[in-house]
């Protein structure tokens, strides 16, 4: 890029800031990046807002997810809690408008901001708020994705009691085994008296 160029990057950047400031966002950081991407050939005003939003967030994902139970399942599995994901079309109307740019940092920071909260909430209630991402849909739309279940404490007590039961269960069957046995045995030499006595009884002549 020459000289020029690299100039106009940085007055585009500049009154870009200044439009955002006038909207209430501190856009700073992204007239920062513009400042430092500006003297790289061939970057776009979305890919340095691209990288603004990832020096803001950490991962973020440029890609378009369904809204249907199925592909936000899908996307919740390969999150790992902070985790920001927007459809291509919205990253670009970001990049070129403060006001967008504002409205959808604002929706994500929500996410950032309530996880905490969610946690102490569950938590009261013996859960565990484990949080995904958030991702941004093509139509404007936000879904913030999360999961909850039992607290690692909750875990460890059914754990506890699953193997009490089991442990209790397995004592009894053996009891159980053990009486059989013992009915058997004596069983068996009850039979083995009963025999005994059929035979003297008989060398005595008494049975015939």
């Amino acid at each position: 890029m020459s000289i020029l160029g690299v100039n106009g990057a940085l007055a585009g950047a500049y009154q870009y800031a200044n439009r955002t400031q006038k909207t209430g966002t501190n856009r700073t950081g992204f007239m920062e990046q513009l400042q430092k991407t500006g003297e790289m050939a061939d970057t776009s005003k979305v890919d340095a807002y691209t990288e603004y939003l990832r020096s803001k967030y950490g991962n973020v994902r440029i890609q378009s997810i369904g809204k249907d139970q199925k592909s936000l399942d899908r996307a919740g599995k390969s999150m790992s809690g902070s985790d920001v994901v927007i459809a291509p079309n919205i990253l670009e109307q970001m990049a070129n408008d403060p006001e967008k740019a504002a409205y959808y940092e604002g929706k994500i920071d929500d996410f950032f901001e309530a996880t905490p909260r969610l946690k102490a909430s569950f938590a009261t209630q013996g859960l565990d708020y484990q949080p995904c991402g958030v991702v941004v849909h093509e139509d404007g739309s936000v879904t913030y994705i999360g999961g909850c279940g039992d607290s690692p404490e909750r875990v460890a007590e059914v754990n506890a009691i699953n193997k009490a039961k089991r442990e209790k269960e397995a004592a009894q069957r053996k009891a159980s085994m053990e009486r059989s046995q013992e009915a058997a045995e004596e069983r068996k030499q009850q039979m083995e008296i009963a025999y005994r006595k059929q035979n003297i009884m008989e060398a005595a002549g008494i049975l015939k």
